[in-house]
């Protein structure tokens, strides 16, 4: 392949979180937790330097898992995904002594967590390998049958 064709390549993740839409007319208004999967998507040129580890590849998918790992989902891993706003869920929060709390600046909805993870991200990948590498999309399922997309703008 030539060094001028733009590959794009998904790396799918999973993480266990809790959250509450504290003003949802339903159920979700009521503490409760996911197995979230996420997918990050990178843009890119193939990399061609004879003898690199990542000789003919966008990025090692095992790269791609450690950034999001330090930047996101470690951090977000088995932690209450609470939105500043909601007072009376940070309050009880702060009783549990060393709880694993995320204060999010919006309500914790599929859409406001994927934008805040594309956000994340982005400038993760970018720091590190500046413009030769785009974050195009972020999916984030909330379920296997749910999910909302971030894509780059």
């Amino acid at each position: 392949m030539s060094a001028d064709k733009t590959i794009t390549v998904t790396r799918r993740l999973e993480f266990d979180a809790g959250h509450r839409l504290p003003h949802h007319k339903s159920q979700c208004r009521n503490i409760h937790g996911h197995r979230y999967t996420i997918e990050i998507t990178l843009t890119a040129d193939l990399v061609h330097e004879e003898g690199a580890s990542d000789d003919g590849m966008v990025m090692d998918f095992g790269d791609i898992k450690a950034i999001a790992n330090e930047k996101l989902v470690s951090l977000w891993d088995h932690a209450f995904l609470v939105w500043k706003g909601d007072t009376v869920m940070r309050d009880f929060l702060a009783m549990i002594p060393d709880h694993k709390t995320v204060v999010l600046d919006d309500v914790p909805t599929a859409e406001n967590l994927v934008a805040a993870a594309f956000k994340i991200l982005q400038h993760a990948y970018r720091d590190r390998f500046g413009h030769e590498l785009t974050l195009t999309r972020v999916r984030l399922y909330e379920t296997p049958n749910c999910w909302a997309d971030a894509l780059l703008s």
